[in-house]
């Protein structure tokens, strides 16, 4: 493998580790935010909330930038908005100051759910491709145990805890400076050049990237292929009868996926462990163990997703979930309610034990199944469309999971939302068993017929492809 290609790849993966590390930071700045901008319960969530508003944004618009100006100058505007970002919430004075940066933060996160799976699907040659894409998901797993690591670090080194939070913000724009400054060592990709009339240059770009002239050969007849079967694309409808199996699926795993109340616990999950009786020095340092989790369960499942298959990771990750939130449910009810809310060490120890097991079921279940997933249900024709569906429901369901925990669990108590998050994951292992299709060696090209999608696009029985919708 060439230098400039695995350059290239870590120069994308830096960008998703960047998006883990904006994901998780907040955890580390709730309690102190609440206290200092003397916010409710509700506005913290508001507050919390804005950055995936922001992420909603980014993520539907920056396809469009992309396709016109070139994977590479949005991957530096990413960069740009990952720093004034972290900077500006760094320096914030006031909560509308800090909410408005925290957005910017949220576009780059949601933009580079988006560009940086394509740079590198686009920028890596097809035998070494799956290896390198799941290197993003990878770093973005990685970059929320290090911003777990980081603001345990900040906690403890700098003094004041009432600003602390300044620094856990202010410290990712460091690696926001170092991938700006790795963009400026990687070319633009192949794929963009010649799908954009610079064909030379892609050919040129292709020749450093591979080993010898045939792989050289291979990959621009794979990219020519390729755009000759895209170019009708976008005049085919996307919400027609034939579609809505699909559709429905992703939109289904998409919007489970945020009901397990995963994104709220990697938000909040010091907060749980200290109303759980943790001090906050050991809640910080508990939420590293999460982080820990997280990373080696997220590297198991990549070892096997291709070998036992997405259903039964999925059958898997749906138990531990009902395990793990039903045990969380009950200790938080009893302690709460019989034990009229006195926690202790030992129920802080046991709320650790319950966030452990879920983390690991989540990101052996549905946090490696979700996005292969996804990818491999929808006809070439529309795929980039249903990605896109993908990636709206779930960020959606991520802003209201994060937004609605904080009241909800001051209004209601822990035991509550956690068995709101439990019913909802009684109804995924219920879909996964009926519903759910097995997409494991599955050529994408006879994925159609296996899902029943194989229909005349002039069959005017439809509807809704005769209008053109």
């Amino acid at each position: 493998m060439k230098p400039l290609v695995i350059r290239s790849a870590l120069v994308a993966s830096v960008g998703g580790l960047i998006f883990g590390f904006d994901t998780a930071v907040i955890s580390g700045t709730t309690e102190q935010l609440k206290a200092y901008f003397d916010l409710s319960d509700a506005y913290l969530g508001w507050a919390v909330g804005m950055a995936l508003l922001g992420t909603i944004t980014g993520a539907l618009t920056a396809g469009k930038p992309a396709d016109r100006f070139g994977r590479k100058p949005v991957l530096f505007v990413i960069g740009i908005l990952y720093l004034v970002g972290a900077l500006g919430s760094a320096f914030a004075t006031n909560i509308v100051m800090l909410e408005i940066f925290r957005f910017l933060g949220g576009l780059g996160v949601g933009a580079a759910s988006v560009c940086a799976p394509i740079y590198t699907a686009e920028i890596a040659p097809a035998k070494v491709r799956g290896r390198l894409v799941g290197l993003v998901q990878f770093n973005i797993v990685l970059g929320i145990l290090l911003a777990y690591l980081s603001n345990t670090i900040v906690r403890a080194v700098v003094a004041n805890h009432e600003t602390d939070w300044r620094w856990m913000f202010g410290v990712m724009a460091v690696p926001s400076v170092i991938f700006l400054l790795m963009l400026f060592t990687v070319p633009e990709t192949p794929r963009w050049l010649m799908a954009n009339g610079r064909t030379e240059q892609g050919r040129a770009v292709i020749a450093r990237l591979t080993m010898n002239d045939e792989e050289a050969r291979g990959q621009v007849a794979e990219i020519e292929s390729s755009l000759s079967a895209a170019a009708n694309a976008p005049s085919v409808p996307f919400f027609t009868r034939q579609h809505v199996k699909v559709i429905l699926l992703a939109f289904t795993i998409a919007m489970f996926n945020q009901m397990s109340g995963i994104n709220a616990i990697l938000y909040y999950a010091p907060v749980v462990m200290e109303r759980a009786g943790a001090s906050t020095d050991a809640a910080f340092m508990m939420s590293v163990a999460v982080g820990f989790m997280n990373l080696i369960a997220t590297m198991t499942a990549l070892t096997v997703i291709d070998k036992i298959g997405r259903r039964s990771l999925m059958i898997v990750g749906s138990i531990g979930y009902l395990i793990s939130l039903g045990f969380l449910s009950g200790l938080m009810f009893y302690y709460e309610r019989v034990r009229g809310g006195e926690f202790t060490s030992t129920s802080s120890v046991l709320v650790l034990i319950g966030l452990l097991v879920f983390i690991a079921a989540h990101a052996f279940g549905q946090g490696s199944v979700i996005w292969v997933f996804i990818s491999e249900i929808f006809p070439n024709r529309i795929r980039g469309r249903g990605q896109s569906l993908g990636s709206l429901t779930h960020w959606v369901f991520a802003w209201l999971t994060s937004t609605f925990f904080p009241p909800v669990i001051a209004a209601l108590g822990g035991g509550v939302a956690f068995a709101i998050f439990f019913v909802f994951m009684l109804g995924q292992l219920i879909w996964v068993l009926r519903v759910m299709p097995e997409t494991k060696g599955v050529p994408l090209e006879e994925m159609e017929a296996k899902l029943g999608l194989t229909h005349d696009p002039n069959d005017s029985s439809d509807p809704l492809a005769a209008k053109g919708h």
